[in-house]
C-alpha cells in the first residue's frame, strides 16, 4: 500500500495534526489522484467534531478534492496520467443495488462518503482530501473543463453542485423569482449559479455588509433579514427559496416570502430541530423541501456548465498548518467565500 500524508483529526475536541496513512492498493477499475487542492466545507468542522453524532476516528476530511492523475488501473478507460480531474462528496454508490441508478445515486441506500465511512469491504476508512493523494473508482471521478483552475474549481465539487443541483430540479430560470438565504460559501455559488441560469436573484442576509459582492456576482437586489421590515416588503415575492444557512432561523417568517405554490429548498443543515407550523405552507400550497448534493452525472454536468459561463468559486487559500484557525474564521462567517487548502503545503 502507497503511504500517504495528511491532517486528521483524532478527536472530537482536539485540532487537526499531521497523519500519516496508507491508502488502499488502485484495483483495475481505480484512478490514483495527486490531491493538488482541497476545499473546507462547514459539514467538515461537524464531521470533525462530532456534531452530527456518527463520526469515526481518526478522520481526514475534505470532499472538494482536485489534482492530477497520477496511475490508472489496466481496466481504466475515461481518464489517463496527467488528467485534470476531481471528486466530491461520495467515491461509491448502490452497493446493495443491482444497478447503478446513475440520477439517484445519491439518495439510495449504500453511499459511501469520501471521507469519515468505510470502503465496500465494510472495514477499509475512507480518507480524505486534506491529503497527498487518494485512490477512487473511475466512475466517481470527475472531470474539468480547461477553463476551470483547480483551485477555485476546487469548492465546485461541493458547494457548486450543492446548490446548482435544486436550482435545476426546481427549474430557475428567466422569469423565476429566487432568493438565495445566507451569502456564504454556499449561497455565493447559488447566485453565481441562478444568474447564469437566467433567474432573477435576491440575496437575504443578516446583514448588508457582503451587499456589493452579492450584486457584483449577479445578484439584482439584497436585503437585511436583520430588519424586520424586509419580510413584510417581500411577503408573497418568490418562486423559490434556497436556504444555505447551517444555524437556526425562523423558517415560518421564511415561507411568508413564497408565492402561492412557492417552493423553499434547505441545503443547510442546522444542528437542532426548527418547528415550522402548519399555517406556514397550507395557505399557499407552499412547500417545503430539501437536496443534497447530486449524482456523478450531474455534478459533471454543473462543472461543464461552470466552464461554458466561466463559473468559479471565490475563494482563500491556506496552507494545510493554518486549517484550525480556518475552521474557527468559518464559524465566524469570515471567509470570502471558500477556503481552499493548498496541498503543497503538506511538504514544507
Amino acid at each position: 500500500m502507497a503511504i500517504a500524508k495528511g491532517y486528521a483529526a483524532t478527536d472530537a475536541s482536539k485540532p487537526l495534526t499531521p497523519f500519516t496513512f496508507e491508502r488502499r492498493e488502485p484495483n483495475d477499475d481505480d484512478v490514483v489522484i495527486s490531491v493538488q487542492y482541497c476545499g473546507v466545507c462547514h459539514s467538515d468542522i461537524h464531521q470533525a467534531r462530532n456534531e452530527w453524532g456518527n463520526s469515526r476516528f481518526p478522520m481526514v476530511p475534505g470532499h472538494e478534492v482536485a489534482g492530477v492523475v497520477s496511475a490508472v488501473g489496466a481496466g481504466v478507460t475515461k481518464f489517463k496520467v496527467g488528467d485534470r480531474v476531481g471528486v466530491g462528496c461520495f467515491v461509491n454508490s448502490c452497493i446493495g443495488c443491482a444497478t447503478r441508478d446513475l440520477d439517484y445515486e445519491h439518495f439510495l441506500p449504500g453511499l459511501t462518503q469520501t471521507y469519515n465511512d468505510v470502503e465496500a469491504d465494510g472495514t477499509t476508512p475512507t480518507y480524505g482530501g486534506y491529503s497527498d493523494s487518494i485512490v477512487v473508482k473511475e466512475g466517481y471521478v470527475l472531470s474539468f473543463p480547461d477553463n476551470i483552475p483547480l483551485d477555485a474549481g476546487a469548492p465546485l465539487l461541493c458547494a457548486g453542485i450543492t446548490l446548482y443541483s435544486p436550482l435545476r430540479h426546481w427549474k430557475a430560470g428567466p422569469g423565476m423569482k429566487v432568493a438565495i438565504v445566507g451569502m456564504g460559501g454556499l449561497g455565493h455559488m447559488g447566485v453565481k449559479l441562478g444568474a447564469a441560469m437566467g433567474a432573477d436573484i435576491t440575496v437575504l442576509s443578516q446583514t448588508l455588509s457582503k451587499k456589493e459582492d452579492g450584486i457584483r456576482l449577479g445578484a439584482k437586489d439584497y436585503y437585511a433579514t436583520s430588519d424586520a421590515e424586509t419580510f413584510t416588503k417581500l411577503a408573497g415575492t418568490f418562486d423559490l427559496i434556497i436556504c444555505t444557512v447551517g444555524t437556526a432561523i425562523d423558517w415560518n417568517a421564511y415561507l411568508g416570502l413564497l408565492k402561492f405554490d412557492g417552493s423553499m429548498v434547505l441545503v443547510g443543515v442546522p444542528e437542532h430541530a426548527v418547528p415550522v407550523h402548519a399555517f406556514s405552507v397550507i395557505g399557499g400550497r407552499k412547500s417545503l423541501s430539501g437536496s443534497m448534493i447530486g449524482s456523478i452525472k450531474e455534478t459533471q454536468e454543473m462543472l461543464d456548465f461552470c466552464g461554458e459561463h466561466g463559473i468559479t468559486s471565490e475563494i482563500e487559500k491556506i496552507n494545510i498548518q493554518d486549517i484550525n484557525e480556518a475552521y474557527e474564521r468559518v464559524i465566524k462567517s469570515d471567509v470570502r467565500y471558500r477556503f481552499v487548502i493548498d496541498i503543497a503545503s503538506l511538504a514544507v
